[in-house]
C-alpha cells in the first residue's frame, strides 16, 4: 500500500472542466497560472503548456483533469496556502492572453478555507513541489 495521496488543494468544476477539455482539442495540452497581480492578474490565466515560463518559486497545487497543472506564484501562494481553489468558468471576457478569452467566457476562482483536517494532514505532506523541482 503506497502512500496516501496529498489533500487536493485545487479542481475544476464540472463547466470548467467540459471547457478545458474543448480548449485542450483546439489548443494541445494545457497549464494554468495565478500570479495574483492586479486586474486580470488575480484571475487563473490558461496558457497552451510551454507558452507560460514556470519560475523557480512557482508552485504547483495540483494536476486538474489529469493533464493540467495549476501553478501559482510563491507570494501569491504564501496568501493562499489555507485555502482550497476550485476553477470555474463564468460568462464574461477575462485576460486576451488566456485561451479562454475569445470564447465569450473567462475562469475564476472560488475559494474556501481548508478543513482543520485538511490543514493536518497537509503538515504531514512534503512541500509541494515548485518550478525548481521541473526539469528544463
Amino acid at each position: 500500500m503506497g502512500p496516501a495521496p496529498r489533500v487536493a488543494r485545487v479542481e475544476l468544476t464540472e463547466p470548467a472542466a467540459a471547457l478545458l477539455r474543448r480548449l485542450a482539442g483546439l489548443h494541445g495540452p494545457l497549464m494554468f497560472h495565478q500570479s495574483g497581480g492586479c486586474c486580470d492578474g488575480s484571475a487563473p490565466m490558461c496558457y497552451p503548456r510551454g507558452e507560460f515560463r514556470v519560475g523557480a518559486r512557482d508552485v504547483l497545487l495540483g494536476i486538474l483533469d489529469e493533464d493540467t497543472p495549476f501553478w501559482m506564484s510563491a507570494d501569491q501562494f504564501a496568501y493562499w496556502q489555507h485555502t482550497h481553489l476550485t476553477v470555474d468558468v463564468v460568462p464574461g471576457r477575462g485576460s486576451g492572453f488566456s485561451v479562454e478569452a475569445p470564447e465569450g467566457v473567462r475562469f475564476l476562482i472560488r475559494s474556501r478555507l481548508l478543513t482543520d483536517a485538511e490543514l493536518a494532514r497537509i503538515d504531514a505532506e512534503p512541500p509541494p513541489p515548485t518550478g525548481a523541482d521541473q526539469e528544463p
